[in-house]
């Protein structure tokens, strides 16, 4: 039975069950719930804290895990990300008082405080720059203030949290984090349930990026449309009973459909968009 550890509680909680129940897994019905065995998809879920599920993969007594890039690299665990699942996004960024710092270079002989040791201490490691890092639970905003650090390092959204304590962000992103499937280093990569899982993963994520889109147009017009749609690997076509004319079915990235129904409009297409929940037609 594959063993795998799911986020019980914070952003990442959520979006998970939601990908799972999606991919055909049960999933707990109360939050108080620490363990669940899914028997018909022989598979066992744990509900840990997320900053710990990258330990308990590199130990071998899981088998696999969902986590945040962050997360395991800030862990310093044995386990490696196997699938990222686009969720949860968030960027990392230093900053401070307006003029600072202009870059990671400037940070020479000074303290920066985060909740992301591992992560930051890395990052100096690899540009060279010898900085001191204080680890603090928490917002972290309050520490260049309160005189602990004369810069911060922290995940940033719209950076409002920032600009209400008078700091601004400045060099490059440390790092960009989502949400990943990862599993211990060294562990079989042809493991059967472990694939079935990450395809099951990698359906939901097409399911959600990508539609299916039917259209007819006349053959003389066929390598304009196809460029327009040429699906994940190539669409399919299929000569139509009238003559001069071939019907076309090709995944097309959600976010563009529409205006991709518009360009095959111009070329004298009819199109028919099928989503999860309704039809369009042109």
């Amino acid at each position: 039975m594959l063993r795998i550890a799911v986020p019980n509680k914070g952003s990442l909680s959520g979006p998970a069950g939601e990908m799972l129940h999606e991919a055909g897994y049960q999933q707990r019905r109360e939050s108080k719930e620490l363990r669940i065995v899914d028997p018909t998809n022989e598979v066992e879920f744990f509900y840990l804290r997320p900053r710990d599920i990258a330990i308990y993969v590199s130990s071998g007594k899981l088998d696999i895990g969902i986590t945040g890039r962050d997360l395991l690299i800030d862990s310093g665990a044995d386990a490696e990300e196997i699938l990222p699942l686009g969720f949860a996004r968030s960027t990392f960024r230093f900053a401070g008082k307006p003029g600072t710092a202009n870059g990671v270079t400037d940070l020479k002989g000074r303290t920066v405080a985060t909740s992301y040791e591992g992560i930051v201490a890395a990052h100096l490691a690899e540009q060279g720059v010898d900085a001191s890092v204080v680890h603090l639970d928490g917002a972290v905003e309050t520490a260049i203030e309160l005189g602990v650090a004369e810069v911060i390092a922290d995940v940033v959204e719209t950076g409002t949290s920032l600009r209400n304590a008078g700091l601004e962000v400045f060099g490059e992103p440390i790092m960009k984090s989502e949400a990943v499937v990862i599993r211990r280093s060294g562990a079989d990569a042809e493991e059967p349930k472990v694939q079935q899982f990450l395809r099951r993963l990698q359906g939901v994520l097409v399911a959600r990026t990508y539609v299916m889109m039917d259209y007819d147009c006349r053959v003389e017009q066929l390598e304009k449309a196809v460029a327009l749609t040429p699906g994940l690997e190539s669409p399919t076509v299929s000569p139509l009973h009238n003559e001069g004319w071939v019907a076309v079915r090709a995944m097309v990235p959600a976010k563009e459909a529409q205006r991709i129904m518009d360009d095959l409009y111009e070329i004298g297409a009819r199109a028919i968009l099928t989503t999860a929940i309704h039809a369009c037609r042109l």
